[in-house]
């Protein structure tokens, strides 16, 4: 697969949905999936311009981001984090977009305070009720939300949805509104580090419909990287 000529499609892409949505462009972030990919494709995605990578599973982006650092590429956690995996997330990772829990996020700003740092974290919401998804129901957001905004070193900057897997990304919408909806209820309520509160939602096959309904963040890895590998080394 062409490298660069995947990534400057993708940008295309967003531009033009962006665009046709009445919204600018600049306010959606580009999440390249890096997952099971090895550094090497990582260092050629550097050279291309792609500075934020999103990672499933923690051990594998530990060893990433020691060999491509901290200072050259934004490192996001964008699959479930086990409470036994917490402490690496936080030492490595800069944005975790599956908190689902009240217990999960008392944990990690524990752990934020004994290593001193800060980190920027998206509760994702379970809309679909699916038993293979990880999230957080609707009825239990507003007491890890309220949780959330007495942290001192958590600082929630939004929502994030894995919806149900459709062939047809129009079927998927509902959930991309829903999510969005959500945000902008707790928008009114000041409850987002960041002001307005992000939207991480849409991959590669849905990110446009995404887009169109508000996503701020989308994360795409088979549409620039090609299918996923086995080994990433």
């Amino acid at each position: 697969m062409d490298l660069s000529r995947s990534y400057k499609e993708i940008c295309t892409r967003i531009d033009t949905v962006a665009e046709r949505a009445g919204r600018d462009p600049s306010e959606i972030k580009l999440i390249a999936v890096s997952k099971t990919h090895p550094i090497e494709t990582l260092k050629n995605a550097l050279e291309l311009g792609i500075t934020i990578f999103g990672e499933n599973k923690v051990q594998e982006g530990v060893e990433k981001i020691a060999e491509i650092g901290n200072q050259k590429a934004e490192w996001h956690l964008i699959g479930h984090l086990q409470k036994n995996k917490a402490r690496k997330a936080i030492q490595n990772f800069d944005v975790i977009h599956t908190l689902d829990s009240l217990k999960l996020a008392k944990r990690l700003e524990r752990i934020c305070e004994e290593e001193e740092r800060e980190v920027s974290v998206l509760v994702q919401v379970d809309i679909a009720r699916e038993e293979t998804k990880s999230g957080i129901i609707e009825s239990e957001l507003s007491e890890l939300a309220d949780f959330l905004a007495s942290c001192k070193h958590l600082k929630f900057n939004g929502l994030m949805i894995i919806p149900p897997f459709l062939p047809d990304a129009e079927k998927v919408r509902p959930y991309f509104r829903k999510l969005r909806t959500l945000r902008d209820k707790m928008n009114d309520q000041n409850v987002f580090r960041n002001g307005s509160g992000e939207l991480s939602m849409g991959m590669s096959h849905d990110f446009e419909v995404a887009i169109e309904e508000g996503a701020t963040m989308v994360r795409v890895g088979t549409a620039i990287f090609g299918e996923r590998q086995n080994v990433w080394k």
